[in-house]
């Protein structure tokens, strides 16, 4: 097996295991924990790499022979199209890189706690920045095909990774590390101020949120629950767990609930998805696709600080992650679903009122 074709899983100082590309075709990865993470680690996936000595095969789809948890760490939407601009002025086309080899430009700069080697990263330290440019530099990125400018390096370093169509970056703020975006093609020209409200008001009906921050009047900043005392935190989304493909509806709320039946056995992460089912119902925001929702580890499995809570008409209004099988859903496939999985009705119609009478105060 080729370098090219054999990488390093690293956490936090700690090897996890190494992946390696299978030599059939389609080509699919495979992945083994180490003698030493075995011992001491823990399942970075549980379902699809239990902590077993074993040989694990990636299957081709729904990401193209790679583990959902390490797609996980692969830019898409923005990420994607700033580090192929970027390549292809270095002459390189990010189409001829294999899985692997993307992996490692993301490196030790991607989301969560997931690091690859060989590292090619690329690292941007520096706590100052210039929003107002980055922004006017992200929408001349966005009006074009071949733009490549001043800054372009910068926002690679900055944003390589993030996942989502909107552009954004990473930037440290008095110590901590934020998620701040920008402007995308046909956004609200108060889109960053309608976000950060959005939040405001997401926390006033009890969903769990990071802190978030209007920069300079206008970019909503959100700090990353990834990263927590300077400590990276192994997070996986809905999707990477269970292998399901965010770009199409192929998700119900119950899925989520039976996650955290399966992996926090905790009431109060059941009752945390069920407020953000409410919440995300009664404002409209369709786009609760299946990347749009987390789990993290950081000594046993909780649900995710919600994020990216907008209204948003999705496709034809239809929401992209159904309620008890509805797309449209109404307050009796909430209540029915919060049945199914065992929640307390009467609590569940409280929880649901209060939601709707806050968002209407």
């Amino acid at each position: 097996m080729s370098e090219k074709g054999k990488i390093e899983v690293w956490m936090n100082g700690c090897q996890v295991g190494t992946m390696a590309l299978t030599p059939y075709r389609p080509q699919c990865c495979a992945f083994e924990y180490t003698v030493g993470w075995l011992k001491n680690g823990f399942s970075i996936s549980p379902f699809e790499l239990p902590l077993t000595a074993r040989l694990k095969i990636a299957n081709y789809h729904p990401f193209e022979g790679l583990f959902g948890v390490f797609a996980d760490s692969l830019p898409d939407g923005w990420g994607m199209l700033v580090l192929n601009r970027y390549l292809s002025n270095k002459g390189v086309n990010i189409r001829n890189l294999n899985v692997l080899e993307q992996l490692c430009l993301v490196g030790s700069e991607g989301r969560g706690a997931l690091e690859y080697r060989p590292d090619r990263s690329l690292r941007n330290n520096k706590e100052f920045l210039d929003f107002e440019q980055l922004a006017t530099e992200t929408e001349a990125i966005l009006s074009s095909d071949d733009y490549i400018g001043e800054h372009l390096e910068e926002i690679v370093e900055r944003g390589g990774s993030p996942g989502g169509a909107r552009p954004k970056i990473f930037m440290k703020n008095e110590g901590t590390e934020w998620l701040v975006k920008f402007r995308a093609k046909g956004d609200k020209e108060d889109i960053g101020r309608l976000e950060y409200e959005y939040s405001v008001l997401a926390k006033k009906c009890g969903i769990e949120m990071s802190q978030t921050k209007l920069f300079g009047g206008k970019w909503f900043g959100t700090q990353r629950f990834d990263r927590i005392d300077g400590r990276k935190i192994h997070v996986v989304t809905a999707g990477g767990l269970l292998q399901a493909d965010y770009t199409t509806p192929c998700m119900d709320y119950s899925h989520l609930f039976a996650l955290a039946e399966r992996l926090t056995h905790s009431m109060e992460d059941m009752w945390k998805i069920y407020r953000l089912m409410c919440f995300n119902v009664l404002i409209g925001n369709c786009d609760d696709h299946a990347r749009n929702f987390a789990f993290i580890y950081d000594t046993q499995w909780h649900f995710a600080p919600a994020y990216d809570i907008l209204p948003n008409g999705g496709y034809l209004g239809y929401h992209t992650t159904s309620v008890n099988d509805n797309p449209k859903p109404r307050f009796e496939d909430i209540i029915a679903l919060a049945t199914k999985v065992g929640l307390d009705v009467k609590t569940a119609d409280a929880i649901y009122k209060e939601i709707k009478n806050k968002l209407q105060a």
